[in-house]
């Protein structure tokens, strides 16, 4: 596991009344209020719910329309450049340089990280490339990985820097089975010592990560609370969660309990 070196922060996540209006008039996130602490926090929703625009808000990709977010106190649209010291993201698509190897990629994210010594450096990469399992084809390039090999390198890089706040969107999506489950463990343990905000439509993530969750649904926050609490409003219903790909029907089921 990665130490962290820094010296810990507690990190609190404060979302008051959040909008997202995109310019085609479409309203991707509407009054959205909550709090995160640190942990693993988990947002629950289908394609178009706006799990992907409040990330990016959170990660000072793009600005929201009305609201509010700050960090121990810090606005992020104000105060990006504190933030960022502290950030790790990965996002639902992610560009690489195909003809680099996977440790040459990440040795210059840790370069655009701030990690400027060699020795440093180069241990950091390598323990990121051992936890997402990607030490056979580090020095292999980019070009021969599968798109799960390419996820997992993506999520390796927001590890650089030894971030106490994670972003990730669908950090397990394209994982096989194996893969999925050694992810959610990284996760897990991280989400012990930093703050994880992560996306998924999958909800056996949610079962094994965290220690909160919130669901959107058409840019609307339906439900927050742990995850027993959600399954204890689910008692006496007929449908059961399962560890499917896109687990539509539990999903479903989930939304007609929320409303």
């Amino acid at each position: 596991m990665i130490q962290n070196e820094k010296e810990m922060v507690f990190i609190m996540i404060e979302i008051n009344n959040l909008s997202k209006r995109y310019n085609n008039n479409c309203m991707a996130l509407d009054d959205i209020t909550c709090s995160i602490g640190t942990g693993v926090f988990g947002l629950l929703g289908e394609n178009g719910a706006g799990k992907s625009t409040l990330l990016k808000i959170l990660a000072m990709m793009i600005e929201p329309t009305g609201g509010r977010v700050t960090v121990n106190g810090v606005d992020v649209c104000s105060e990006k450049t504190v933030i960022r010291n502290q950030l790790g993201y990965l996002p639902q698509e992610f560009g690489f340089y195909s003809r680099l190897t996977g440790f040459e990629m990440l040795e210059y994210f840790a370069v655009l990280k701030g990690v400027t010594d060699k020795q440093a450096r180069k241990i950091q990469v390598n323990e990121a490339i051992e936890l997402v399992n990607l030490a056979e084809v580090r020095n292999k390039r980019i070009s021969t990985y599968s798109f799960g090999m390419k996820q997992r390198l993506g999520f390796a890089q927001a590890l650089l820097g030894k971030p106490q706040l994670l972003i990730m969107d669908e950090p397990t999506a394209g994982l096989d089975p194996v893969e999925r489950n050694n992810i959610r463990n990284v996760i897990s343990e991280l989400g012990r010592k930093i703050t994880i905000v992560y996306s998924t439509h999958i909800f056996a993530d949610i079962e094994a990560c965290c220690s909160e969750l919130a669901i959107l649904r058409q840019g609307s926050l339906v439900f927050q609370g742990k995850p027993d609490e959600l399954a204890k409003l689910a008692t006496g219903m007929s449908w059961q969660i399962k560890d499917t790909a896109s687990a539509k029907d539990g999903y479903m089921s989930l939304m007609e309990l929320a409303r």
